[in-house]
């Protein structure tokens, strides 16, 4: 058959993430989070901490959802031809969710069997199967349950699916174009990131791959060597052994661990995870992507607890990724008006079975074997070269994504600068964007209602200079301007500005948001009773409202309010009361406070079951542990 690309609905068990959050993800700006300590040498090109963040903003979180589901349809595209088959998901940051193998009737990936929000991501809300487009910062997409723009093009009879956003925090478009050659059982995926700023900025991608944790399997790449870390520095280590395990039998693994491998330059940039009989996927690359990536739950009590967490019955699965970075240590520097490009490729694979079994010299030697015979098929950096121009060609959007990079073309006139990549379409600006409009075009701002939620916020500097134009120039500007003037100024951590702008906002009327500001804007500075009397200030005037209600709560955990929480907990409306993270939160306040009996009734009632349990998060065992003394 030829190839084909369709649209269509998928039916599967689907979590609702729920709406966004009120209040500025700011949160992580007095969070402890000491990170690692690198003491490589510099010419292995780590950067470590390079463009870290603190927080996803001017992203709000998903955090309000439970772990209901119901069986739900949703939008997928369809690339097929007659080897295989690759099943996406526009509305899940462009998810790659199958790759199936017709001849030998077998998905190469981990396919879940539900779209279970759970707390991993950026945004908070996140699920686990197939290949995730991570771009940006450190970490998983923000797009993970948003949808991105996904169009269709013609390049020379073969059909094209393209999918591509505008990313607010690095404030680059990137762009995804898919297609299955006719008699080719590979996926061709070639990305694009444009940098049309006149600035350096740090960048971050990362393919992440979820494939099955096969009895008897292995992943081959090939290194000698894989940076990874203990708890507090970087390491480079030689592999397959380390502590006694050979991590490419990734059963052995007993902790949950990263390995980022390091191919040496001229080495074929690629990775198999192949089951005991030499079957399974292969990745492999252009040299832009020049990393691989292995991440292994483990297998103690706590990593299968997390494999059990995120699915119904699909089973265990592995992470094998592909990395611009040699790390997700760091990010690593693109220079001002730079276009990078790669290919990447994700198919079947059948090697020799000894492979999976015997020594790892011998699995590396047939598996560059196998690269190097479809290279000779296939030459990946030609086929790069040769599809520059459908890169650059216009396409059909079916399915369209936000509206900021349609502000951002709006700031980008104002300065009488070149629109975002002129060959893709941006849906126009909506209701989140409307604010900014407004300012820009007509120099107005709104003034709502007190109680009204934040549609949104900015880290744009021409919007900041617009806005701080419009507040200086006005007594009486409203609250809600000096209100967003002072989140911008405490992102940017300039605390004096930020207090300033947030008491204006204060005294033009007196308002949840402002208050919430201050308690971080304080908490930076380390002026704790300040910080948790403003909080609490916030929380009488907004004690139905859960995704305020989590932020604030976190915020007298993080300053010790163990006693404030207290006394706001009992306030608060039964709705919000009874949601798990924020009984888990008051029964750690009444145990810091020497109430622990109270404590462990609370964490007994009902079957407690946190449902936004964090990664790694060891906060529940750590209470449990201490009731138990």
């Amino acid at each position: 058959m030829p190839t084909e690309l369709r649209f269509e609905k998928m039916k599967i068990l689907v979590g609702d993430k729920g709406s966004k959050s009120t209040v500025p993800d700011l949160l992580g700006k007095i969070q402890k989070n000491p990170g690692f300590e690198c003491r490589l040498d510099a010419k292995e090109e780590v950067y470590a901490s390079y463009g870290k963040v603190a927080s996803a903003f001017p992203y709000q979180s998903y955090e309000c959802y439970n772990r209901e589901s119901v069986m739900g349809e949703v939008k997928t595209a369809v690339l097929e031809n007659k080897r295989l088959r690759a099943v996406f998901l526009p509305e899940y940051g462009g998810r790659l969710w199958e790759v199936f193998d017709k001849e030998k009737n077998e998905n190469v990936l981990y396919t879940n069997d539900i779209i279970r929000p759970s707390n991993l991501a950026t945004r908070n809300a996140w699920f686990s199967g197939g290949v995730e487009w991570n771009l940006g910062i450190i970490g998983h997409t923000p797009f993970t349950m948003d949808q991105i723009y996904t169009a269709k093009l013609d390049m020379n009879g073969t059909p094209v699916l393209r999918m591509y956003e505008y990313e607010r925090i690095r404030q680059v478009v990137y762009q995804m174009d898919f297609w299955l050659e006719e008699d080719e059982n590979v996926l061709n995926c070639r990305m694009r990131i444009e940098n049309t700023s006149d600035q350096e900025i740090p960048m971050y991608w990362w393919s992440n791959a979820a494939v099955p944790e096969y009895e008897g399997g292995r992943i081959i790449v090939p290194a000698e060597q894989a940076y990874s870390n203990n708890e507090s520095e970087i390491l480079k280590l030689d592999i397959p052994m380390v502590d006694g395990v050979d991590v490419t039998k990734y059963e052995g693994i007993p902790l949950q661990r990263d390995f980022f491998f390091d191919i040496p330059k001229g080495t074929p940039k690629y990775l198999m995870s192949i089951n005991r009989d030499g079957y399974g996927l292969l990745h492999r690359s252009t040299d832009r992507l020049q990393s691989r990536k292995l991440f292994c739950w483990g297998h103690g009590e706590n990593s299968n607890f997390w494999q059990k967490w995120l699915t119904e019955k699909a089973g265990p699965y592995v992470e094998v990724q592909g990395g611009l970075g040699k790390t997700q240590y760091g990010c690593i520097p693109m220079a001002a008006h730079d276009a990078w490009e790669w290919l990447e490729q994700y198919g079947p694979v059948q090697i020799d079975a000894s492979a999976a079994t015997e020594d790892y010299d011998h699995a590396k030697e047939i598996a560059l074997a196998a690269v190097r015979a479809k290279e000779e098929t296939c030459n990946l950096q030609e086929r790069l070269e040769q599809t520059k121009t459908m890169a650059l060609s216009p396409g059909e959007v079916l399915y369209y994504g936000t509206g900021f990079a349609s502000l951002k073309n709006l700031c980008l006139s104002k300065q009488k600068k070149p629109v975002l990549s002129a060959h893709l379409e941006f849906a126009p600006t909506g209701e989140e964007q409307k604010i900014w409009v407004e300012l820009l075009e007509e120099g107005t701002f709104p003034n709502p209602d007190i109680l009204v939620e934040p549609d949104s916020f900015t880290n744009e500097e021409v919007l900041f200079q617009s806005l701080k134009t419009y507040c200086e120039k006005q007594e009486n500007c409203g609250w809600y301007a000096c209100y967003q003037l002072g989140v911008i100024y405490l992102q940017r951590e300039d605390t004096d500005a930020t207090l300033y702008w947030l008491n204006q906002s204060l005294r033009l009327a007196e308002n949840p948001w402002a208050f919430h500001a201050i308690a971080i804007c304080q908490g930076m500075k380390g002026d704790r009773v300040t910080a948790i009397a403003s909080i609490c200030k916030g929380i009488r005037m907004e004690l139905s409202r859960l995704s305020y209600i989590r932020n604030a709560f976190a915020i007298l955990l993080e300053l010790k309010g163990y006693r404030e929480l207290i006394e706001m907990y009992q306030m608060l409306e039964q709705s919000v009361a009874h949601q798990a993270r924020i009984v888990f939160d008051y029964a750690v306040a009444l145990q810091k406070c020497g109430r622990a009996q109270e404590a462990v009734a609370i964490i007994k009632r009902d079957a407690f079951v946190m449902d936004d349990l964090r990664e790694g998060e060891d906060s529940l065992e750590k209470l449990w542990t201490e009731l138990q003394k």
